[in-house]
């Protein structure tokens, strides 16, 4: 499937055929595009190449900030100074922006280092990134796990430059930089150098190899050279007194010719950089073709773990990039903490946990249950050794942890880990971590009033002492599974009995209306608190906007008036942000599965497309992608309570290759889905040939495989109407 994704999906504004139906009537509150870059990635790998031109929030593109609407626009064309590594994949405002060491071929003066160039004939596949400066320099990248490998091809020109830039970070707008606070670089012979940064407290190496040994090497600061000079050490960098510096190679270039640039990346300093380099690329010059090609087929047996039957290869291109967007992030970067001594799994960039627990993280875990544990180990680490739970976490030391935005995600996700019983963490280690985290930030408030505000926090730490208990059963605890379970309980007291909807509260993203919706462990007693099934259906429809006149979307620079009134619509924000993702299958709790079917057809095809326009928001850092991915094959993922929902699937058939085996995703009366047309509704299902009453599968069901057949009908049936997911997470 490599050959159908295309890594421009998301990279400019949202540019979707005008909504029909249901669709139009969503409101949109985030920033219409979805921030993604095309660089060169490694899935689940810790480095990542593009082109920069400073534009938010990945260094790649055109725009300016945004939090909502439709972004400014702060270049015309598409312009690069240079390729950068470390980008952000969907993310929006978590201010930290890397693109650190930038490289920038030339045949100008060094002078014009930072000047912006226009690039065309730009080409991206996974692993692979190309571009085309307007002074003739074609670039061309792929990267390793650790490493990242540069091929640049000049025309004839007298002095043609590779130039290292060891200085630069985040981004070229307000407020976007990030500068180091030391470093130190060194020139160990011809071709070869190394060196370090700190930035934001972290430990930055590079070990850098250059095939144009016949060129001259220098070092340069503040954009003059220094011949003969060998090293450059800064002990204390302020912002006042910043110079850009770094290295050089300088040379007579013949058209055609190529130099290779290739640099191992290390957070436990140089030596390992090094040894980082020798693992990802060999020995020896030339390295280019080998490691794209060996990077080409890490990805394409990643993208080969899910096969669909697409109608079309637009179709195809979209489930084939969304899967792919849903495995660049996080950074899993083993033996490389720079905090602590130990060896073992570390991570970074798992900067939108609040959006990928639901999806994305179920995601990995089901096709890679091995980096998934490599996940849970990492997050169990630096619990411990930080003191809590990151709800995001960066490569930056004593970073902010988000802790507006949610509470005990890692719980959500261990517990998926302990109920399908995956080799490879201590479960007796994992519960100490879980139960003390829940006590820090929010908990605390949680424990002495029964309740937190923002008022999400009550359902997730509710939600969290419900996961908690799972590990505790799994160890034999008696004592801790039922204070847990009386403490999970609380999750009453985030709603107002009258209304059915959470107390008023400030809320992230989005309105008690985006938050009232969730799957929550005890949906039985949810559904009871508004009144019953009939009353909770009408609260979704109205939710969902059935029988509502359509919206008009923010625009540029949107007033805080017209944003207000659009939070006040209490409506589904349209995949185009993920506070309320799960919620269209809320109706399985109420015996309405035919209402999943419609609000879930008309956002796939209607809220994801072709193009650079081809996502309805900020894919944050593959939360919206994993969405897509699951809804499209007909399964969602009930995050932490080990159960997978069913519906209608997007496709005729489909299969999942997991670790314990293949679900083929059959269907029977299938009818080709077109964008504004009609659902399709499950009239009955079997799972290798038993029939499947029920709404859901088990999660040992899921991951063992086997054949589930999925017959089709053109209007609701009787399947669902009276077998409803349990309230509590069920055996298996």
């Amino acid at each position: 499937m490599n050959r159908r994704v295309d890594p421009f999906i998301g990279t400019e504004v949202t540019d979707l055929p005008s909504p029909t139906g249901l669709a139009a009537t969503w409101w949109w509150p985030k920033p219409q595009v979805g921030n993604t870059h095309p660089g060169a990635t490694y899935p689940l790998g810790m480095v990542s190449a593009c082109a920069y031109s400073g534009a938010y929030p990945t260094g790649y593109g055109r725009y300016d900030l945004s939090t909502e609407g439709v972004p400014p626009s702060i270049h015309d064309r598409p312009v690069a100074s240079g390729f950068t590594h470390f980008q952000q994949s969907g993310t929006g405002a978590i201010r930290k922006y890397y693109n650190y060491f930038r490289v920038t071929p030339m045949i100008e003066p060094l002078d014009e280092l930072g000047r912006q160039w226009e690039i065309g004939e730009e080409a991206a596949e996974p692993g692979f990134y190309a571009a085309t400066l307007e002074n003739g320099i074609r670039a061309e990248l792929t990267v390793g796990p650790k490493s990242a490998v540069h091929r640049y091809t000049f025309p004839r020109h007298h002095s043609a430059r590779i130039v290292i830039d060891f200085s630069l970070g985040g981004l070229g707008i307000p407020y976007g930089e990030t500068i180091p606070l030391r470093a130190r670089l060194e020139s160990i012979g011809p071709g070869v150098a190394q060196g370090e940064i700190v930035v934001e407290g972290t430990p930055l190496a590079v070990y850098i190899e250059c095939d144009a040994r016949s060129w001259r090497q220098m070092l340069w600061y503040d954009r003059r050279l220094m011949p003969g000079g060998t090293r450059l050490a800064f002990d204390h960098i302020r912002p006042t007194t910043l110079r850009p510096f770094g290295l050089m190679w300088a040379g007579p270039s013949e058209p055609g010719e190529s130099v290779e640039v290739r640099i191992g990346f290390s957070l436990r300093g140089v030596e390992q950089a090094k040894a980082n380099l020798r693992a990802d690329c060999g020995d020896g010059a030339a390295r280019f073709s080998p490691r794209r090609d060996r990077t080409r087929k890490a990805w394409r047996r990643q993208l080969k773990a899910i096969t669909v039957d697409a109608p079309s290869a637009e179709q195809e291109t979209v489930f084939s990039t969304a899967l792919y967007h849903s495995l660049i992030k996080p950074c899993l970067a083993p033996d490389e903490s720079p905090f602590w001594p130990s060896d073992g799994p570390f991570v970074f960039d798992l900067s939108t946990m609040w959006d990928i627990y639901r999806t994305q993280l179920p995601l990995i875990t089901a096709l890679m249950p091995e980096r998934a544990v490599e996940l849970g180990s990492a997050l169990l680490t630096i619990c411990e050794e930080e003191g809590n739970f990151p709800i995001g976490y960066r490569m930056a030391r004593g970073s902010d942890r988000f802790s507006r935005q949610g509470s005990a995600l890692a719980q959500t996700f261990l517990a998926d880990l302990c109920q399908l019983g995956l080799p490879g963490i201590d479960w007796d280690w994992a519960l100490v971590n879980m139960h003390t985290d829940l006590r820090r930030t929010y908990g605390e408030d949680f424990l002495l009033r029964g309740v937190a505000h923002p008022i999400s926090h009550t359902l997730d730490l509710a939600y969290g002492y419900w996961c908690t208990a799972k590990v505790a059963e799994r160890v034999g605890d008696r004592a801790l599974v039922q204070q847990f379970g009386e403490l999970s309980t609380r999750w009453r007291n985030a709603f107002d009995d009258a209304t059915g909807l959470l107390h008023d509260s400030t809320f992230y993203e989005g309105s008690r209306y985006n938050y009232s919706f969730r799957l929550l462990h005890d949906m039985r007693g949810r559904i009871d608190l508004a009144g019953g099934d009939d009353r909770f259906n009408d609260m979704l429809d109205a939710f969902f906007g059935y029988g509502a006149e359509p919206v008009r979307q923010p625009g540029i620079r949107p007033g805080i008036e017209e944003i207000a009134a659009g939070y006040a619509l209490g409506r589904f924000e349209g995949l185009n942000n993920e506070p309320d993702m799960e919620a269209p299958w809320a109706y399985h709790y109420t015996g309405r599965p035919d209402r999943t079917a419609e609000i879930v057809h008309a956002a796939v095809h209607q809220q994801f497309g072709v193009g650079r326009g081809g996502l309805p928001g900020n894919d944050d850092s593959g939360g919206l992608s994993s969405w897509y991915v699951w809804a499209s094959l007909g399964l969602f993922p009930v995050a932490g309570q080990n159960l997978f929902l069913v519906n209608a699937p997007a496709f005729a058939e489909s299969a999942v290759r997991m670790g314990d085996g293949e679900l083929e995703i059959a269907t029977r009366g299938f009818v080709e889905p077109r964008p504004g047309g009609p659902a399709q509704y499950v009239q009955s299902a079997t799972l290798n040939g038993e029939p499947l009453d029920r709404t859901w599968l088990r999660g040992g069901e899921l991951h063992r495989g086997g054949r589930l057949l999925v017959e089709l009908g053109p209007e609701p049936g009787d399947w669902g109407r009276s077998a409803r997911p349990p309230s509590s997470a069920p055996d298996g």
